[in-house]
């Protein structure tokens, strides 16, 4: 499923964090993209995420795989010690730019809350050609943690017109930094390019160009798409 012997670049975020970037991740990416349109009637667009289109679940022997290869290349580099829970997904951006809510106009964080002997760690391999279609971009908060944790709160809460009266923000997806997030880094997408990130730092879909976002899994924006809550390693 997996390339055996990757090379690991590594993307400095910030001056403690860092993106983990592996080229020719998957043995036969064709394959996936196949994959996908077979099962595209079973794409579903979840409700309890900012995802901006219709993802699938995948088998727990896709995830497996997938955290063994985290676990040989990449979970040493963010901190992580054992894999506790997770999942992968296959999903494809589809949402027009006036579509979408407020959770996503802005970046977002995932699985926060955990433990503080846990941490999560988040992976996109990108299963698309044209990367016009846009990797994914990196930010940091301009305000307080309070403030920050009410924007995001209120996102999710209010309505279209009340979040972007309060804000002063409109719809559509999130590429420049703005007055509550300074945006620190793009990674560009890649055809069969995975990257592995922190999931509690600030993160969305780099989607410059969403007129040519597709449902089409072999023309659109496919990725395939991880997520681990792993124990944190103790530091002397």
């Amino acid at each position: 499923m997996f390339n055996p012997n990757p090379t690991v670049e590594t993307i400095a975020i910030d001056e403690q964090h860092s993106c983990y970037v592996i080229d020719n991740a998957f043995a036969e990416p064709e394959r996936w993209v196949e994959y996908a349109c077979r099962l595209q009637h079973e794409f579903r667009v979840e409700g309890f995420n900012a995802y901006p289109g219709p993802e699938l679940r995948m088998p727990e022997g896709v995830s497996q795989r997938l955290d063994e290869f985290f676990m040989l290349h990449i979970r040493r580099h963010l901190g992580a010690r054992r894999t506790l829970r997770m999942y992968s997904r296959l999903a494809i951006a589809t949402a027009a730019s006036e579509s979408l809510q407020p959770r996503q106009w802005i970046c977002h964080r995932d699985r926060m809350g955990v433990p503080p002997g846990q941490c999560v760690a988040a992976s996109v391999l990108y299963l698309f050609k044209d990367h016009g279609l846009g990797g994914t971009g990196f930010f940091k908060p301009r305000l307080s943690a309070f403030e920050t944790d009410l924007l995001v709160h209120d996102s999710g809460t209010l309505s279209r017109e009340a979040f972007a009266a309060k804000y002063e923000l409109s719809a559509g997806y999130m590429t420049q930094s703005n007055r509550y997030f300074e945006k620190l880094c793009t990674v560009p997408a890649r055809w069969n390019r995975i990257i592995f990130y922190d999931g509690s730092r600030f993160h969305c879909s780099d989607v410059t160009a969403p007129e040519r976002l597709s449902a089409d899994p072999r023309s659109g924006r496919l990725t395939f798409n991880g997520f681990f809550t792993c124990s944190r390693v103790i530091r002397e």
